[in-house]
């Protein structure tokens, strides 16, 4: 989704992310190393995040809840999808826009695009961090997230090879019955059953395509 607004991915990037090896600014082991690293590269993306727009694919979605009751479940760290107007949104990765503590992951602090600076302490006297899940860490909304999935009538996929877990082990949490779409330029490298479709388009097109289908398909209002 966002990277269709200009923000960098950690896909197809071959384990770089804008040229930083992700194992030095996106693990429990680079942040020890060098937390200064760390929070700049943070602090860079954060302000990014900022200056970015919602595409047509994040105003699609929003719009979309004239219609259904739409939950949105995200990998993104970014608040598009909040700025585009979607106001169910569950990020299981984390947000940007926040900070926490490095000890109580419940320390939670909303910094807009403000920077964390070395030196910045969280309420119980440790240094803060971004609110992100780094790779070998746990992600604690999985839960609600598979939730969620278990009790839609519709599911969409967009931007994402599901290859990737935990996330990617969300679509089989979906009932086995109710339709099912994936949106994405690159072919899904898993096996669909017969109940997906596929729209081979990136999110600014393919989720504007998506939104007409589920409109005169199954909305009750059109």
């Amino acid at each position: 989704m966002s990277a269709d607004s200009g923000l960098s991915t950690f896909r197809d990037s071959g384990g770089l992310w804008e040229g930083h090896d992700i194992e030095d600014v996106a693990t429990v082991r680079g942040w020890k190393k060098d937390p200064e690293r760390v929070l700049d590269f943070y602090n860079k993306r954060r302000k990014q995040s900022g200056e970015a727009t919602p595409n047509k694919g994040h105003k699609a979605l929003a719009e979309l809840e004239d219609y259904f009751d739409v939950s949105i479940i995200t990998q993104n760290v970014d608040d598009l999808h909040e700025r585009a107007g979607s106001s169910q949104v569950l990020h299981l990765h984390g947000k940007l826009s926040e900070a926490r503590s490095s000890r109580d992951p419940d320390q939670v602090i909303d910094i807009g695009s403000d920077p964390i600076d070395v030196g910045d302490k969280a309420e119980d006297g440790s240094q803060l961090r971004p609110n992100v899940v780094w790779f070998g860490e746990a992600v604690p909304n999985i839960e609600p997230a598979s939730a969620m999935v278990s009790q839609a009538d519709l599911m969409a996929v967009i931007g994402t090879s599901l290859v990737v877990y935990p996330a990617a082990g969300l679509i089989d949490f979906a009932k086995p019955e109710i339709p099912k779409f994936i949106v994405d330029p690159s072919q899904p490298q898993i096996q669909l059953g017969d109940k997906w479709t596929y729209i081979p388009k990136p999110a600014k097109t393919g989720v504007p395509e998506l939104k007409k289908i589920l409109i005169s398909k199954f909305s009750k209002d059109d």
